[in-house]
């Protein structure tokens, strides 16, 4: 995932600038595509924490590389992460990247009052 600059705040507290937006972007929209949410839903929800690819495959009517272009996706998203064990790739989500979208989208804290 790449660096937040600055401090930001839920958006319901203050608008985001915009090199916040461009870093939020790639995460939203990855997430925008029903394959990769439900990607991210089984690698998030896989027993033991993470889960290899052969095991996700199976589970769309899909070629192997377009699984794989959208784990792709994923990871350069800073969603998920990956190692390669052999012929094989395992994929983890990132905790961190799911709590600052969390965070991010927070409308129970309070909007700051116009000045």
């Amino acid at each position: 995932m790449t660096s937040l600059s600055g401090a930001w705040a839920p958006v319901v507290r203050r608008p985001l600038a915009v090199d916040q937006a461009r870093t939020f972007a790639p995460m939203f929209k990855a997430l925008g595509d029903p394959v990769r949410l439900r990607l991210l839903s089984m690698i998030a929800s896989a027993g033991g924490g993470e889960v290899c690819v052969c095991d996700l495959a199976g589970s769309f009517d899909l070629t192997g590389p377009t699984i794989s272009h959208h784990l792709k996706v994923l990871r350069e998203a800073g969603l998920v992460d990956s190692d390669r064990r052999g012929t094989w790739v395992y994929y983890r989500m990132v905790p961190s990247a799911l709590a600052i979208l969390a965070e991010l989208l927070d409308v129970t804290t309070e909007a700051t009052p116009a000045a």
